[in-house]
């Protein structure tokens, strides 16, 4: 059974950073994207950075040459690396991984969620 974990929130000061990390267990994967959202207090989720196996990465606008998005693929773990961080990147940020696993018959390709951790920077 897939199963992700997140870690590495927490509060922190303006200008502060915060590394999150988001770890899928469960089985042999292929990691074919990990996707990094926020949902504000009162506000709907949004899509902060993506990247797909192969490298190629994007980010919203907000966050460009502030935030890192990277993964690791022998520990099957997505990180996001949060630099100068502002008031506004307060939010529960969440990771979404699409993977494909490849011990089972036939190979299963599906989407998974993290449960989720707070980062909250204070002025």
């Amino acid at each position: 059974q897939v199963q992700l974990v997140e870690s590495g929130g927490g509060l922190v000061q303006t200008g502060g950073s915060l590394r999150l990390s988001c770890a899928a267990s469960g089985g042999t994967f292929r990691i074919n994207s990990i996707g990094w959202y926020r949902q504000p207090p009162g506000k709907q989720r949004e899509l902060v950075a993506v990247i797909y196996n192969g490298g190629s990465t994007s980010y919203v606008d907000s966050v460009k040459d502030r935030f890192t998005i990277s993964m690791d693929n022998a520990l099957n773990t997505g990180y996001l690396q949060m630099d100068s961080l502002k008031p506004e990147d307060t939010a529960v940020y969440y990771c979404s991984i699409d993977l494909t696993v490849i011990n089972s018959v036939p190979w299963r390709r599906s989407g998974y969620w993290g449960q989720g951790t707070q980062v909250t920077v204070s002025s």
